[in-house]
């Protein structure tokens, strides 16, 4: 019987796999062409069905596997969205359904240290217009504006400011007379979507010209509301400089909620929700009202006169630019006062401003607070920081006597090569000076030698002892002062000078450091530049004896019910070391300045107070800091009383004021007589539930040297 191919294919290799493509390769020995080769078909690939075993069986159960998996996966899915995201569902449901409106809030009074009202709040009716139903009832704008006297155009641009959110009622007239409010009263079908609402805008009682700088203003959010805590919407108002910036957090209150239901078209249905809006806390200060108001129109009044009076050396008028005057406790840091010019009126906030008028006072500077701001040269006030150095480091001892010749040439220093010689004004010697009588006739020539010594002696007393007693005073740091932006000062050394001309090579372009340069820098000149309320709180500190305080203008906040729940206690920086071996002769020196004949200020006081210096004596300290060549130099003073108990450390800067003693000096000088006459008293908190706390020192860095 003849064999088919297929079964002598099977048969012949039985456990070989077999090639379908094998039969079209050439045979070596016959050398068959390709196209020789037999057809072949599927039957040739695949086997026959008499061939494999059938199984049924585990084909269903595979497919009904699957299913199974798949009923799983469709359950576990239908769980998750029934369950573990029902209530994100619920939540977008609703929010497709529901919106929510605010109502602002009050926010808090600021009160002075005996509880008198700073910033007040008043409240005005506010006409308000539905987006929804003036689009459903157009001809509303038109009888609005025969009622208001606005026109349609300054409607629709109201119902079109996306300042405020479409589902609350757009303002349309600010301050509504009560004349309308009655007319819409008694007609108010016929106004469909109008109402009015009482709103509250700041208020200022007496003037609004007290304190601004210190006070701040409130106003419209500039900045991105993601930027913000939570709660504040596009139409909120929000603190931008002073109080109201930096105590935000306890002015501001919590805002009312109404939550609306509306249809697919956004219009309201009805009103789901109500919370009310909860007034903010109020902050207590430690300034003094009657003590604020004095010292803003001493400064004022003396800058004006400054500008029309010669300076006796110069013989020309001085630009008096700006100023600044700071009145402290020094033995715990509370700001009495201070008071910055020129200033601006913080009602213009409320009023409005126009653009002109806004322009204005940013090219004089009216919104700078120079006292924590201004950065000025601090001449002669700096030399308290050197006979500190001195003493502390015993480089001179306070009896020692210079001869103040009125001439100072650094010894060795080539003849006729700048920075050799330093000249007291017109060359006038003090003659034989110790310490304390340099600090009473303000000697340059004395603290001229003390600058040559300390650099001529480094390898003993260090690269910069004199900045490091300055940075221990704080005068090359943040105070850290509870007010924003302020601004932290520099003492000039190799560092300081390295890193301005690397900054601005143009305006500093010298980079090396030289004797002339530690001689200046001894003195207060150079590249020194301090702000008042360091200043100021460096004289506090020696006279407390050693403790340097973070300024404090805030005492503490008070909630809407009248409990005091957060009171700051006084916050301690550092400590300069001031045995009485180095604090006395010093005092001295500074208590000679107004009480002796020779004394740089004594014509300044004793022409100015009303006030026995015997029974409230005052130390101080002068300060002529030279300016730019042709520039009038800055104007010092800063003093404390009563001398060997201070209660007050007071200080007033004058840009290009001119001397000292003529323009800061007698500033100073009134703002002690009204202090005498007018003690401050103690903080009064209303009722005394009082919470201590104590604030953190948010600033702390510090200027490069």
């Amino acid at each position: 019987m003849k064999r088919s191919w297929r079964q002598r294919r099977v048969r012949s290799r039985p456990a070989r796999w077999w090639n379908p493509w094998r039969s079209l390769r050439p045979s070596k020995g016959r050398g068959r062409r390709i196209n020789e080769t037999k057809s072949f078909g599927i039957r040739d690939i695949v086997a026959s069905p008499s061939e494999v075993q059938a199984r049924p069986d585990l084909r269903w159960r595979i497919i009904g596997l699957l299913f199974v998996l798949l009923l799983v996966l469709l359950i576990l899915r239908l769980g998750q969205l029934q369950i573990g995201e029902h209530a994100a569902a619920q939540a977008t449901v609703e929010s497709n359904s529901l919106r929510v409106s605010y109502t602002p809030a009050t926010r808090g009074n600021i009160y002075d240290r005996s509880g008198g009202l700073l910033v007040g709040n008043t409240t005005d009716t506010e006409l308000l217009l539905s987006r929804a139903e003036a689009a459903l009832h157009p001809s509303i704008k038109g009888s609005l504006a025969s009622l208001t006297g606005l026109s349609v155009k300054q409607i629709n641009a109201a119902l079109n400011n996306v300042q405020y959110s479409p589902y609350q009622p757009a303002p349309i007239l600010l301050t509504t007379p009560p004349a309308l409010v009655e007319f819409l009263a008694l007609h108010q079908s016929e106004f469909p979507g109008v109402t009015v609402a009482k709103i509250s805008t700041r208020t200022y009682p007496g003037t609004g010209s007290l304190a601004p700088h210190v006070l701040g203003y409130v106003g419209p959010i500039a900045e991105k509301l993601s930027q913000l805590p939570k709660g504040y919407q596009t139409d909120s108002v929000i603190g931008k400089t002073g109080i109201e910036e930096e105590y935000e957090q306890f002015l501001r209150g919590t805002e009312g909620t109404q939550t609306l239901e509306v249809n697919a078209l956004g219009q309201i249905l009805n009103t789901v929700k109500t919370t009310k809006a909860q007034a903010g806390d109020s902050v207590v200060l430690n300034l003094d009202a009657g003590l604020q108001q004095a010292v803003d129109n001493i400064l004022s009044a003396g800058i004006l006169k400054d500008r029309t009076t010669l300076d006796p050396v110069s013989k020309v008028l001085p630009k008096a630019l700006n100023g600044a005057a700071i009145v402290l406790n020094p033995n715990n840091g509370q700001v009495l006062a201070m008071a910055s010019y020129p200033g601006y009126d913080l009602t213009n906030f409320t009023t409005g401003l126009s653009k002109a008028e806004y322009n204005q006072l940013i090219a004089t500077g009216a919104f700078n607070n120079e006292a924590i701001q201004g950065l000025y040269v601090p001449g002669s006030t700096f030399k308290l920081i050197t006979a500190t150095a001195e003493l502390q480091s015993g480089i001179m001892s306070s009896n020692y006597v210079v001869d103040d010749t009125g001439s100072f040439k650094v010894p060795g220093c080539l003849q006729g090569y700048h920075g050799c010689v330093f000249h007291d004004d017109d060359n006038a010697g003090a003659g034989p000076v110790n310490l304390a009588k340099a600090l009473t006739v303000s000697s340059d020539y004395y603290f001229y030698n003390l600058g040559y010594l300390f650099w001529s002696q480094q390898s003993k007393y260090g690269l910069t002892p004199i900045q490091n007693v300055a940075a221990k005073y704080g005068l090359d740091g943040y105070t850290g002062i509870d007010l924003p932006n302020e601004n932290f000062g520099r003492v000039d050394s190799p560092a300081v000078r390295r890193l301005l001309h690397s900054e601005a090579p143009k305006n500093f372009p010298t980079v090396g450091w030289y004797t002339g340069d530690n001689v200046e820098m001894a003195f207060g000149q150079g590249s020194t530049a301090v702000t008042p309320i360091e200043m100021a709180n460096a004289y506090a500190t020696f006279a407390n004896g050693g403790t340097v305080y973070a300024p404090e203008v805030a005492a503490g906040v008070v909630n809407a019910h009248g409990r005091v729940v957060l009171r700051y206690l006084p916050r301690v920086i550092s400590h300069v070391n001031l045995p009485a071996s180095i604090r006395e002769p010093i005092l001295q020196g500074l208590t000679g300045v107004v009480a002796n004949h020779d004394g740089t200020a004594s014509g300044a006081f004793a022409g100015n107070i009303t006030f026995s210096l015997s029974s409230f004596p005052i130390a101080g300290k002068t300060g002529t800091a030279s300016n730019q060549p042709g520039q009038e130099p800055n104007s010092w003073f800063v003093g404390f009383g009563p001398t060997y108990a201070p209660k007050y450390v007071v200080l007033c800067v004058i840009e290009q004021g001119g001397y000292g003693a003529d323009a800061a000096a007698p500033i100073v000088a009134k703002i002690f007589n009204y202090l005498v006459q007018h003690p401050v008293g103690n903080v009064k908190f209303k009722p005394q539930l009082v919470v201590p706390t104590t604030k953190t020192n948010k600033k702390t860095t510090k200027a490069a040297g």
